[in-house]
């Protein structure tokens, strides 16, 4: 993923680095091309494990937050606008020099400029494929700041921008209805969030043992409020890349399926291949989807049966047993 419009605000649009110090990059995407930044003054800080992990992999300094003096930030908006106002304002409380913002205008970049506007003279912005970069130095953000998790009704901890911040997600209450009482044995919420579903699973006292795995730093953190049963673990992680310690007797998942605003199902589709590899001979997955997700046959190919365990008009429930003939040798055990 190239940067074109930070690469042209600094070739040829008056965009003036500091010639020393760290540079904050706020919320990147794995792939992001920051080779127009010197690389050793760059810190990376992003919540999202795989992000985390893939800059991390390539040399680059990770952090969760930014902590300390920099010199100058650049912030790649996310879709979330609570989100977004919070890290620009992260970006302006660590740095006396400019904060750089950069983003496409499906994801919002016009409304942030326009309020950045009403607080402190922009430079820019630089137009180019489909959105805009502007740069400000100074201004008071502090009340786009986050100010601590949020309570729901019910006790639920959520914080801004997390998925489904301002309630239970309808999917998941769908989900925790259609699982059988008498669950037992170990199990994984992949893609957890903040913990609702996997909080109805260890209502059961059959289950022995819950792994919620969830890329989102803030989520899992709202998550370890809202689970404190002992039988839970928390991983913050890719969940399709991250492997149990002993073979799963079911996984169940709330999986998300956006990455922009683009649905992309090739997400959920990675989440039931990741499933199968975890689970023992026999085990079974659960998987709540919107109807017009395209699982079932990735689903048969991964286990060998499908079927649908209930739903609604909006959501539907997929089951699946696996097979000894679909286990994989690498799996595991």
């Amino acid at each position: 993923m190239s940067a074109p419009r930070l690469e042209l605000a600094l070739t040829e649009g008056g965009l003036r680095l500091p010639e020393a110090g760290r540079i904050a990059v706020l919320a990147p995407r794995a792939g992001q091309d920051l080779s127009a930044l010197p690389r050793d003054r760059v810190n990376i800080v992003t919540t999202f494990a795989p992000d985390h992990d893939a800059f991390a992999a390539e040399g680059f300094d990770c952090a969760v937050t930014a902590e300390g003096d920099f010199a100058a930030a650049l912030v790649f908006l996310p879709r979330a606008k609570k989100l977004a106002q919070a890290l620009v304002a992260q970006a302006a409380a660590v740095t006396d020099g400019p904060v750089v913002i950069d983003g496409t205008k499906t994801d919002g970049v016009d409304s942030i400029l326009k309020a950045v506007r009403k607080r402190v003279p922009v430079q820019g912005p630089m137009n180019k494929a489909h959105g805009k970069l502007f740069w400000f130095e100074g201004g008071d953000f502090a009340d786009w700041a986050v100010t601590g998790p949020q309570t729901l009704p019910g006790g639920w901890v959520t914080a801004p921008g997390v998925f489904s911040a301002d309630g239970i997600d309808p999917a998941s209450a769908l989900l925790a209805e259609s699982l059988p009482e008498k669950l037992s044995g170990r199990g994984a919420d992949l893609g957890a969030g903040w913990g609702y579903l996997s909080a109805q699973v260890l209502a059961r006292e059959g289950v022995t043992h819950l792994d919620l795995v969830e890329a989102d730093h803030d989520a899992l953190a709202c998550a370890r409020a809202n689970v404190t049963d002992p039988r839970a673990q928390f991983h913050w992680a890719d969940a399709t890349r991250w492997k149990p310690r002993a073979a799963c007797d079911w996984v169940i998942s709330n999986p998300p399926f956006h990455q922009s605003r683009a649905a992309d199902p090739g997400i959920g589709q990675g989440f039931i291949r990741a499933a199968a590899e975890m689970l023992r001979p026999g085990g079974r997955v659960w998987i709540v989807a919107n109807r017009h997700l395209p699982y079932e046959d990735v689903i048969r190919a991964a286990f060998g049966t499908v079927e649908e365990a209930g739903g609604d008009n909006r959501f539907k429930i997929l089951t699946a047993t696996l097979t000894a003939r679909h286990l994989r040798r690498d799996r595991v055990t």
